[in-house]
C-alpha cells in the first residue's frame, strides 16, 4: 500500500504560514527517512497566487536526489506542466473538477476545457521526450459547496476523457469531505471496471471525520494508493469547507494495524509531525494518534511494501 504524502503541496497551500524552504527540505529528508517514497512537493502555479508554493522548482531539484524517491508536483495547465517537464518531476497531477461551479472558480475552465489542456499537456510531453507521467485528478466527485451534488455518471465521464486525451492515469478526490463509504465503494468499483489499474489513487478529505473510513472502502475495490497530508493539515482554497486532509500518521497506524504493509516508521512519521507542529506553531493542525499515542500492542515493525508507482 501506497501513502503518497502531499502536505507540502495540498496541505501548505491552504494555510497562512509560508514555510521556509530549508523547513520543507527538511521535510522531504525525514519522510524519506521515515520510507516514504512517493511525495508531491508543490505545484507550478503563479507565485502571485499561491506564495506559499513558490519554490516548488527548488524543491523538486532537491527531491531528486533521494534515490528511489518518486517525485510529483501538480499544473494547473500547460504553461505550469512545461515547467514540470523542465524541472523533471516524475509526474504532473493535472486537478479536474467534476462539478462545473467549482471548476470554474478553481481552475476558471470547464471540465471539458480541463480534458483539452490534457491533450495539449500529453502532446508536449511526448514532443520533448518527456518521462514525466501525466495523471488526471478529479476532484468535488461526490459534490461541491458551491454546486451541491455531483452524478457519479459525469465523474465517470470525465475519467474516460481523461484517458481518451493521453492522461497516463487518473484519480478521484472528495474535495469538500461529502463522500460515505457506501458511495465510495460504488463509485471506485465502477472507476476500477472504466480505467483498470490506470485508476491509481484516492484523495479523502476529513471535513466530516470519514477519511479513515472512506480510504479503507476504497481498498475494497482494490486501490492501494492513497494521498495524506502530515498532520492532516490543507484542504481547497476555492472550496468553503473542504478543511483538513485524511492524516498520513493516522492512515499509516490504520493501515499498519491491519497487516498492511506501507514500508513507512510509524514513529519517524510522528516525529516528523512533531517538528511540523513547531514550524506551523499558529496554524490548526488535525488527526488523532499524536494525541493518544501508539498503543501497548502495536507492532512498529516496517514490513517491506510492494512495488510502488509503476500502475
Amino acid at each position: 500500500m501506497v501513502v503518497r504524502e502531499v502536505g507540502l503541496r495540498d496541505g501548505l497551500q491552504s494555510i497562512q504560514t509560508i514555510l521556509p524552504t530549508d523547513c520543507k527540505r527538511e521535510w522531504i529528508r525525514a519522510a524519506y527517512e521515515a520510507g516514504q517514497r512517493e511525495i508531491e512537493v508543490g505545484s507550478f502555479v503563479p507565485p502571485r497566487l499561491l506564495p506559499q508554493l513558490a519554490d516548488t522548482a527548488d524543491l523538486v531539484r532537491f527531491a531528486k536526489t533521494l534515490p528511489d524517491l518518486f517525485v510529483s508536483v501538480l499544473v494547473p495547465n500547460l504553461k505550469g506542466a512545461e515547467r514540470a517537464i523542465a524541472a523533471q518531476a516524475d509526474l504532473m497531477l493535472v486537478p479536474l473538477s467534476a462539478s462545473h461551479a467549482h471548476s470554474l472558480a478553481n481552475l476558471r475552465k470547464t471540465p471539458d476545457e480541463v480534458v483539452a489542456e490534457v491533450a495539449r499537456i500529453r502532446a508536449v510531453r511526448d514532443a520533448a521526450g518527456s518521462r514525466t507521467l501525466i495523471e488526471g485528478g478529479i476532484g468535488t466527485a461526490f459534490g461541491c459547496t458551491l454546486q451541491g451534488a455531483v452524478e457519479p455518471a459525469e465523474v465517470l465521464r470525465c475519467m474516460q476523457a481523461l484517458l481518451d486525451a493521453g492522461a497516463d492515469r487518473v484519480s478521484i478526490a472528495d474535495t469538500v469531505g461529502y463522500a460515505n463509504p457506501a458511495a465510495v465503494r460504488d463509485l471506485f468499483g465502477q472507476a476500477r471496471k472504466i480505467a483498470g489499474e490506470k485508476f491509481c489513487c484516492g484523495h479523502f478529505h476529513d471535513t466530516r471525520g470519514l477519511a479513515l473510513a472512506n480510504i479503507y472502502a476504497a481498498m475494497e475495490t482494490g486501490v492501494a494508493r492513497f494521498d495524506a497530508t502530515l498532520a492532516g493539515i490543507g484542504g481547497c482554497p476555492y472550496a468553503p469547507g473542504a478543511s483538513g486532509n485524511a492524516a498520513s500518521e493516522d492512515l499509516v497506524f490504520m493501515l499498519g494495524g491491519m497487516g498492511i504493509a506501507t514500508g513507512i516508521d510509524i514513529n519517524r512519521l510522528l516525529a516528523l509531525r512533531a517538528r511540523l507542529a513547531g514550524w506551523l506553531a499558529t496554524e490548526t493542525l488535525h488527526g488523532t494518534l499524536w494525541r493518544a499515542g501508539l498503543p501497548k500492542t502495536y507492532s512498529t515493525a516496517v514490513p517491506t511494501p510492494l512495488a510502488a508507482h509503476t500502475s
